[in-house]
């Protein structure tokens, strides 16, 4: 049997309006973020998360309109039991790698129907309560901390309005 390697990417896939993307699980039936799990071990976090963002959504990250971000956090946590039996024996932990993925409004997104039944833009708020992972919401409530430098309401080309 060919175990699932316990080390993910988790993508926020957001607006410059700060709509957050959200996929319904074809399994479970919960709102989440792009997630999946590397192919290989020597699989980049970076090749991993333009691979499942485009499997998942069919969203081109390269594509010159969209900003794929490695945010440099990682989330370690174990994995839920009714999944374990996807990893090696041995295996009960995962770590998860966050990157940010921000795209035009008007992006189209086609799920892969064996992993997602639906899709949904919320305000990133929103977005943070509907999703199932306690990582996910957290990855989404940072969203403003890791917006590009010149998008940060402190960034250099912030204005200051009267």
């Amino acid at each position: 049997m060919d175990y699932k390697i316990p080390e993910s990417v988790l993508v926020v896939i957001y607006t410059r309006e700060l709509e957050v993307l959200l996929l319904k699980r074809a399994d479970m039936h919960t709102w989440q973020s792009v997630t999946g799990s590397k192919d290989f071990l020597l699989e980049s976090w970076l090749e991993t998360a333009k691979r499942e963002v485009m499997e998942e959504t069919r969203i081109d990250v390269d594509a010159p309109s969209c900003q794929l971000d490695d945010w440099g956090l990682e989330n370690h946590y174990e994995i839920y039991p009714a999944y374990r039996h996807r990893y090696a024996p041995t295996v009960s932990h995962n770590l998860e790698r966050v990157f940010g993925l921000e795209v035009p409004r008007d992006t189209p997104v086609a799920l892969s129907e064996r992993e997602h039944t639906q899709y949904k833009w919320r305000p990133y708020l929103e977005a943070a309560g509907e999703v199932f992972s306690p990582s996910n919401a957290e990855a989404i409530l940072n969203l403003k901390n890791f917006l590009p430098a010149s998008r940060h309401p402190k960034g250099p080309t912030a204005s200051k309005r009267p």
